[in-house]
């Protein structure tokens, strides 16, 4: 369950990664140097043989960068690992600064000719001038950009690392079957989906016991993180700060309302679906260590991950055999790190490789039907980048987080369908569909509340408030009681969740969040749409996900034929979900 990161390079060494992420510095700057005050002249097919040339440059040097990420995410302590990620930090900061005249001198070349992207030699770049043409109005000029990159490796970005690194260093002692156990923080958290309630909530408190000691670190990071984002938005002249997000992510504010309005406007489902499985459970009211709970059941049982890995490929395999060979190489070649061990990064991620036509998945696996669903997910991520690089440039993959979250929500409902098709029983069915309602209310409604709570925080900053540890808890149990009203009883450590959050800390990651409710929302009605077309939907599917950031999630959709912008159409997800709500009923 440990991944092979030797793939990445011609030489598993050490030495050989610092000096190919110093070489690409060098390259970089020797294009810099040849290049740099000559974009503003350029016609559309220097236009075209420059952006080729960057995509060459990423390809080349994607490796050895991946290679020192992964392996730092993988194990922090070790020493080689903090080492060579110091170097990643150090050359992937003078990269991009070697590398920031580009956009900006595109953005006076677009100002002064916009007609340019319209123009046949720009071939499939065009969507990627569009969005270009987008941050021209924002855009700083190249020292200001250098410096802004330079503030932030040890401002922001240290900041955001201290807190995973804080978080990833940190162990607890719980009794486990009478036996004292010390767990590292990846470990015990696989405890909140134990078949047994009170261990559940033991795991809950003494983690969130935990950080609540921690909250002057905790605080200090989130501080700087969201007022350094509120001094950028005067310093470009973002409108708000979901500005950047939006742009980010391609998409536009009226899409993003619709999105928030319609899950606002379905806060009684949600809570409908809570009462209903603290019924499954056997409970008056749920408590919060119960939301992500198993229904107790044969399902409850823990998997190999043997068992793991057929289910998955499986459950691929039988959407579209090519994806499933896609998802058993995964496997085959060690592209996936899932074993448990102190030091590694809490979550789960997938990183596409590129050059490579595959990605790399990190996960912790504990045998859980939750950590299946997490493979499920992350083995989508990566079918999105298999068919990704093979139809797209680096440049045209670049994709925001709202379309890049399509495959792994997917991923999860093929899962769902190959386990409804194998169960026998009211009471398995109960359990699989309380898996996939868990996962979808957890990306959907759950983070919702993190959006009203980031916007909340902007909000405090702006009229003056100081954000220390329980001026943050009380905002964030104001944004929870708006989502969960009195469906849940919350234990008092439980103010402190905010702490651990990592999306809440990403350097110049701003609203981070609600690319999963996109996701979430939108995939359920796609969902519907494969069970109505069948066969027919698949290489719809294949070519929304080959499709990469040349195109704008809007047109996307609109291909399949979706408007995003109404609530109407955010709507049909959530009537997948009440399909799903109602079946579930039915099984109690």
């Amino acid at each position: 369950m440990s991944w092979d990161l030797s793939q990445l390079v011609k030489v598993d060494d050490s030495g050989y990664i610092e000096e190919r992420m110093k070489a690409a510095v060098k390259e970089m700057e020797d294009f810099r140097e040849k290049t740099r005050g000559k974009i503003v002249s350029f016609n559309a097919k220097q236009v075209f043989e420059m952006l080729d040339e960057l995509d060459r440059l990423q390809l080349e040097y994607e490796g050895p960068f991946n290679y020192a990420r992964l392996a730092y995410s993988a194990d922090m302590n070790s020493d080689v690992n903090k080492h060579l990620f110091g170097v990643y930090r150090n050359t992937a900061t003078a990269f991009m600064q070697a590398a920031a005249f580009v956009d900006l001198e595109l953005g006076q070349l677009l100002t002064e000719k916009p007609e340019l992207v319209n123009d046949s030699a720009i071939g499939e770049y065009k969507h990627s001038l569009e969005k270009i043409q987008r941050r021209i109005p924002h855009m700083l000029t190249e020292a200001e950009e250098q410096l802004t990159l330079a503030k932030d490796q040890n401002g922001v970005r240290a900041w955001s690392m201290l807190q995973g690194d804080w978080l990833s260093s940190q162990t607890y002692e719980i009794e486990i079957d009478g036996e004292m156990k010390t767990l590292p923080y990846g470990e015990i958290v696989g405890l909140y989906e134990h078949p047994d309630r009170d261990l559940r909530k033991r795991a809950h408190e003494i983690v969130f016991e935990g950080l609540s000691k921690d909250d002057i670190v905790w605080s200090s990071a989130l501080r700087s993180v969201f007022t350094d984002h509120l001094t950028m938005v005067k310093l470009r002249k973002w409108l708000s700060p979901m500005t950047q997000s939006l742009i980010a992510n391609d998409v536009d504010e009226e899409t993003i309302t619709a999105l928030m309005n319609t899950i606002e406007k379905n806060v009684g489902e949600f809570r409908r679906y809570l009462k209903l499985k603290a019924k499954a459970l056997g409970l008056e009211k749920l408590g919060n260590w119960d939301i992500d709970a198993p229904i107790p059941t044969d399902q409850s049982k823990k998997y190999t991950w043997d068992d793991a890995r057929k289910l998955n490929v499986d459950s691929y395999t039988e959407f579209d055999k090519e994806s499933g060979e896609w998802m058993n190489e995964m496997y085959e070649r060690r592209h996936i790190d899932a074993s448990v061990r102190e030091g590694k990064r809490s979550g789960a991620f997938c990183a596409t490789w590129h050059a490579g036509e595959s990605a790399y998945v990190l996960q912790s696996f504990t045998g859980t039907i939750g950590d299946v669903y997490t493979s499920a997910h992350e083995l989508g991520h990566a079918l999105h980048a298999y068919l990704g690089t093979r139809a797209q440039k680096p440049t045209n993959y670049e994709i925001g987080s709202c379309i890049a979250e399509t495959g792994s929500n997917f991923g999860e409902l093929l899962l769902t369908e190959k386990l409804l098709g194998q169960i026998n029983s009211k009471e398995e069915k109960k359990a699989i569909l309380a898996s996939v309602l868990d996962s979808f209310t957890g990306g959907a409604f759950q983070v919702s509340t993190r959006v009203w709570f980031e916007t909340m925080l902007y909000e405090a900053i702006q009229k003056g408030k100081f954000l220390d540890g329980n001026t943050i808890s009380d905002l964030w149990v104001k944004a929870r009681t708006n989502m969960y009203g009195d469906a849940v009883e919350w234990l008092p450590v439980m103010r402190w969740w905010w702490t651990f959050k990592l999306h809440f800390y990403m350097a110049n990651y701003r609203y981070y969040n609600y690319p999963y409710v996109y996701a979430g929302l939108f995939v359920f009605a796609m969902y519907k749409l494969y069970k109505e077309q069948g066969e027919a939907f698949v290489p719809k599917f294949k070519t929304l996900l080959s499709a990469g950031s040349s195109k704008s999630p809007r047109e996307l959709a609109a291909e399949i034929g979706f408007d995003i912008t109404t609530e109407e159409f955010w709507q049909k997800g959530i009537e997948q979900f009440k399909e799903f709500v109602n079946q579930f009923e039915e099984t109690l």
